[in-house]
């Protein structure tokens, strides 16, 4: 698969082959659907549990002897019946995690790769960089690349590419390793530098 590669002003240096085994695949919509979802459903955290009188905390000691003190026998302070005790018939935290086989994850973001080249969503640059981290540097490169809604994949994270993009609207920057399904099917292009490019075949190669 031949891409284009070009300078952050736009202008084309030359046309390089992709890695078919990474870009060139058959796009398979299904199991990209199957991993988003997966992937979505690992980040949510069950917070909707409470503590029962064995996962509050304290009330580990008798609070007094089971006989002759003419109070009713306890064996906690954290009884559901006491104030600040644990609650009666509690639900647990819910478990919203599905598993991704990692081969499975690795097709899914080989499809969405070799779908994003299809239908030239995919920019590949030879190298991104600014002198000084300033939002409006960054702007420049982006109306350059005719760009907005943009996710941009680097090999190294540079401080004054954070810097300058973090303000700036759907616009994204992770690196090569940290790429994930959901970041690239949420933005309209994908910006990616050539070394960025070199990781990803030999991570997913």
């Amino acid at each position: 698969m031949k891409v284009d590669i070009r300078k952050q002003d736009n202008t084309k240096l030359e046309s390089i082959d992709l890695n078919k085994t990474v870009f060139g695949v058959q796009v398979n919509d299904g199991l990209v659907h199957q991993v988003v979802t997966a992937y979505l459903s690992n980040a949510r955290s069950g917070t909707k549990g409470h503590k029962n009188r064995s996962t509050a905390s304290g009330g580990g000691i008798k609070p007094w002897r089971q006989k002759g003190t003419g109070r009713a026998r306890a064996g906690t302070i954290r009884s559901p019946l006491w104030v600040g005790g644990g609650k009666t018939f509690t639900s647990d935290n819910q478990n919203f995690t599905k598993k991704i086989n990692k081969k499975e994850y690795k097709t899914a973001i080989k499809s969405i790769l070799t779908s994003l080249l299809k239908n030239k969503r995919l920019i590949v640059v030879d190298t991104l960089k600014i002198d000084e981290p300033k939002t409006k540097e960054m702007s420049k490169v982006l109306k350059s690349l005719e760009v907005d809604d943009v996710l941009i994949v680097v090999n190294e994270k540079q401080t004054n590419l954070d810097l300058a993009s973090r303000n700036i609207p759907k616009v994204e920057l992770i690196t090569a390793e940290k790429i994930n399904p959901v970041s690239l099917i949420s933005h309209e292009n994908v910006v990616i530098d050539t070394a960025g490019i070199k990781k990803i075949e030999s991570i997913y190669g």
